[in-house]
């Protein structure tokens, strides 16, 4: 389909999401934008020879994540009663760390600016971060008197740990990429103008596994944050014996033994 607020390109079993209204800092609360992502990552997840998912924006934003003008005015999702305001958040914005978080490949935000408010939380949704040095983060709803209405109490004590989340989200300071490499918010710090190439090379480095084997280990990791030892065991021995009857498995094995470059067939 054509997109109008994103670029959505699939390469090599790379797909990058890309968010496309600079004029507006890729705000993310506008219905067709958040219709877009959503579409976006219904695709990725509908196609096996996706292997990773690369989510950034056109500069100079990440994200300016809600649009403050619409809030002053309270157009759009801001509109309405409380009530009406409860039920624009969950058909609208929150629809977002549903279908990101929901991803079953590997994510990586490539954060080229500002991330701030819900635009934050949209990098934390992504499994993997990498920033430029022109990037800042900042959970900054009690800013503008609202708290995270978008995921981030979720996403940022996972991402931080519960002491460095409560006080990003209590201060609402904001924080240059460097501070968020050093904090475990983000994996590599990289000047602005390499960025996509070092996302892109970690997307490569992850698109040459075998796609199945990869959507579960993926499935795995997060499983293991909630699951008991015991019940995360039984998946993984479900999703092993799924493994070792792969074709993808036994081309593994014949290229170690052969002593060359497997080739995967996402089966």
């Amino acid at each position: 389909m054509a997109f109008n607020e994103i670029l959505f390109d699939i390469k090599d079993g790379i797909a990058v999401l890309t968010l496309n209204r600079p004029d507006i800092r890729n705000a993310i609360s506008g219905p067709e934008i958040i219709d877009e992502i959503g579409i976006a990552c219904e695709q990725v997840n509908a196609d096996m020879q996706v292997r990773v998912m690369i989510v950034t924006g056109t500069d100079p934003a990440f994200s300016s994540g809600g649009n403050i003008k619409d809030m002053a005015e309270k157009k759009g999702m801001f509109a309405g009663t409380p009530a009406q305001i409860m039920e624009n958040y969950r058909r609208n914005i929150q629809r977002i760390p549903l279908a990101v978080h929901g991803v079953a490949a590997p994510t990586i935000a490539a954060v080229n600016g500002p991330a701030i408010g819900a635009g934050c939380d949209l990098a934390l949704m992504c499994d993997m971060r990498i920033a430029s040095e022109s990037a800042i983060f900042g959970e900054t709803f009690l800013n503008v008197g609202l708290i995270p209405g978008d995921g981030g109490a979720y996403f940022l004590p996972r991402a931080v740990g519960m002491a460095r989340a409560c006080e990003l989200t209590f201060t609402g300071k904001t924080i240059d990429g460097r501070q968020a490499e050093q904090i475990g918010m983000v994996n590599y710090l990289v000047p602005h103008e390499n960025l996509m190439d070092a996302a892109m090379a970690l997307a490569q480095q992850i698109a040459a596994k075998p796609s199945e084997a990869l959507r579960m280990a993926k499935r795995l990791l997060y499983a293991g944050q909630t699951a008991s030892l015991k019940d995360l065991l039984d998946q993984s021995a479900t999703y092993q014996a799924l493994c070792h009857s792969s074709d993808d498995h036994r081309e593994a094995l014949a290229a170690i033994f052969e002593d060359r470059t497997p080739e995967f067939k996402g089966r």
